[in-house]
């Protein structure tokens, strides 16, 4: 059975934004590309707007321009955004290919999020795309960004695509598979299944780098499940390796509830 003829998953319907980090599709892990698309398109075939925000330019271009190592230098990670962004697009539109659904790419800027007139024309063109069946694929533009405007890390970009095309829900996929009280290598760490709309998290133990979430740390996934949640998107903390069983009904990752919406008047 193709991953299109199973059941309806989970957010059927829905628009969705699925938000993947470099860890999660770079290096060894860009094999993982193939089976994070077959979700999205048995998301996609089932009624749902999926909107893709996908990391991993840089690391995906370093070994192509025979780099040890990530760059320090602006430059050179300008360089490795540039070469990396192509490589790590075809690779989705490959594997979307077999299911013939076409990828757009959309490359922003967080001037283009604060500038109205950019971030319209930007709302304008991912709703096209939605509406022509693609499966709009978006980042950072790593290649024209500095370090004075930049998003910081492509969650918080993921929750303001979110809240732009006023998404349903958005996923944030990573190399853990949920929010836990402490950093989850540490004994006695528990997971949290559930966080409601307000919740400050008091007394959780939220890592800025060392945690396993990739460069941001789970402090930027709690940060952006909030700022997504806030606009009224439900948010769902897992790991990438997982999707497939969380679309089944699996009781995987963080739930952060959404804002409340506002009574008819």
């Amino acid at each position: 059975m193709s991953e299109t003829q199973q059941g309806a998953p989970r957010f059927a319907g829905e628009r969705v934004v699925v938000k993947v980090g470099s860890s999660s599709v770079s290096g060894d892990n860009a094999a993982q590309i193939p089976a994070l698309v077959d979700q999205l398109a048995r998301l996609h075939a089932a009624g749902c707007e999926v909107i893709l925000v996908s990391s991993g330019a840089i690391a995906t271009g370093v070994p192509f321009l025979k780099l040890d190592t990530r760059p320090d230098d602006l430059a050179t990670q300008q360089a490795a955004a540039a070469v990396g962004q192509n490589i790590l697009v075809n690779r989705y539109q490959r594997a979307l290919g077999g299911h013939e659904i076409v990828a757009g790419q959309v490359l922003l800027t967080a001037h283009d999020m604060e500038n109205p007139t950019h971030r319209g024309n930007a709302k304008r063109a991912i709703e096209r795309l939605l509406a022509l069946g693609t499966i709009p694929i978006i980042n950072e533009n790593d290649t024209v960004a500095t370090h004075e405007i930049r998003f910081g890390d492509n969650d918080r970009l993921a929750a303001l695509v979110a809240r732009l095309v006023r998404a349903d829900r958005l996923v944030l996929l990573s190399d853990v598979d949920a929010l836990y009280t402490a950093p989850p290598a540490l004994p006695g760490a528990r997971r949290i299944a559930h966080v409601p709309y307000g919740d400050e998290l008091a007394g959780v133990e939220i890592g800025e780098t060392q945690s396993g979430w990739g460069t941001g740390g789970a402090a930027t996934k709690v940060a952006a499940a909030r700022l997504a949640a806030e606009a009224g998107t439900g948010v769902l903390l897992t790991e990438t390796r997982l999707l497939a069983e969380v679309l089944d009904g699996a009781d995987h990752g963080t739930v952060f509830e959404p804002a409340p919406a506002a009574p008819a008047r």
